[in-house]
C-alpha cells in the first residue's frame, strides 16, 4: 500500500506551530505542536502494509521551500521513506522556473503544492483570494510543471471547483491531484449538492485525480460513515483508477490511529475487485507520482 499524503516536520521550521496558539482549520493542535519525524510516522503506520509514502509540503517559513525538501529528502536517505516529495513553490511568481530548477536538484521531488483554498469563513481561508486558479500568471506557471514531469496538488473548496476545472483544462499536460476529495465542509443538502456537482465537473477533466485523504478535517474525528460516503461519491465520479489514498498524518493523528483510519477507508471499497482496490491503495499513486 502507498500512502500518498502525509507530512513530517520540525516545529522550529513551521511558523504556524510557533508563537501563540492560533485557530486552525482542524481545531486545537497541541498534541502535534512538536517535531513529527519520519521515525514516528513509520511507527504510526507500522503493521499496515505500507510499501511507499509521499510527503507533501507543510508550509515552512517564507523562502524555505528548498530547505524543507532537503530535510525530507535526508529523512528518505536515512530511513527509506518517503519515496517521493511534493514540494512548495510560489506559483504566483512572475517566473517560477528558477524555483522549480532549484527543487529539481532533489530527484525525489515529483510535484508541487500551493494551496488555493479560500472560504468565506476566515478559519478555513488560506489563499489570498477565491479565484487564483483563474489567474493567468498561476496558469502559466502551473503549465511549466509539465517540463519537469511533475504534478500539481490542487486544494480547493466546492465553490472554487469551476475555476479549478478551468486551470486543469488550461494545463492539459499536467496531472492535478485534488486534495482531500474536494474538502467537503458543508454537510447541508445544498452544500453536498454543490460539492457533488463540482466533483463531477472536475472529473470531466481527464488530467485530474482525487486524493482520498483529510476526510476527518471538518468533523475533527474519524467517522467511518462520513468517510464511506465521501469515498463512494468520489469513486463514482472519478472511477477507481483516478483515486488514491492518503493518511494526512499527523493531522489525523489528532483524533484517530493509523489502523482505524485505514480501516475506515478500506470498508467502502471491500466489495470492489482486487484490481480496483489495488489501484486506489497503490496503483494510482504510483502512476501519478511516477513511483517505481
Amino acid at each position: 500500500m502507498i500512502d500518498a499524503h502525509f507530512h513530517i516536520w520540525r516545529q522550529a521550521d513551521l511558523p504556524w506551530l510557533m508563537g501563540p496558539m492560533q485557530p486552525r482549520i482542524f481545531g486545537p493542535y497541541e498534541p502535534i505542536r512538536r517535531d513529527y519525524p519520519m521515525e514516528e510516522y513509520l511507527a504510526d503506520a507500522a503493521a499496515n502494509g505500507i510499501t511507499g509514502a509521499v510527503c507533501v509540503q507543510a508550509n515552512w517559513g517564507p523562502g524555505r521551500a528548498k530547505d524543507e525538501v532537503r530535510f525530507v529528502a535526508e529523512s528518505g536517505r536515512r530511513t527509506g521513506f518517503p519515496v517521493a516529495i511534493v514540494a512548495y513553490a510560489d506559483m504566483m511568481a512572475a517566473e517560477v522556473r528558477p524555483a522549480l530548477d532549484a527543487l529539481a536538484e532533489e530527484p525525489a521531488v515529483r510535484g508541487v503544492r500551493m494551496q488555493l483554498h479560500w472560504h468565506e469563513n476566515p478559519l478555513y481561508r488560506f489563499a489570498s483570494g477565491p479565484d487564483l486558479a483563474r489567474d493567468p500568471v498561476l496558469q502559466r506557471n502551473v503549465a511549466r510543471l509539465a517540463d519537469y514531469g511533475w504534478s500539481f496538488d490542487l486544494q480547493v473548496f466546492a465553490s472554487q471547483m469551476a475555476g479549478a476545472a478551468e486551470l486543469a483544462a488550461a494545463c492539459p499536460n499536467v496531472t492535478f491531484v485534488l486534495q482531500h476529495a474536494g474538502m467537503l465542509e458543508d454537510l447541508s443538502e445544498p452544500g453536498i449538492a454543490a460539492w457533488r456537482a463540482g466533483m463531477k465537473l472536475l472529473a470531466t477533466q481527464p488530467n485530474v485525480v482525487s486524493k482520498l485523504s483529510g476526510l476527518g478535517t471538518f468533523l475533527r474525528r474519524n467517522d467511518p460513515t462520513h468517510i464511506a460516503f465521501v469515498v463512494r461519491e468520489t469513486i463514482e465520479a472519478f472511477g477507481a483508477g483516478r483515486c488514491l489514498f492518503g493518511s494526512n498524518f499527523p493531522i489525523e493523528k489528532l483524533w484517530t490511529s493509523y489502523a482505524d483510519l485505514l480501516a475506515a477507508h478500506r470498508a467502502p471499497t471491500a466489495s470492489f475487485s482486487g484490481d480496483k482496490q489495488a489501484q486506489i491503495f497503490a496503483g494510482t499513486a504510483r502512476q501519478t507520482y511516477k513511483l517505481t
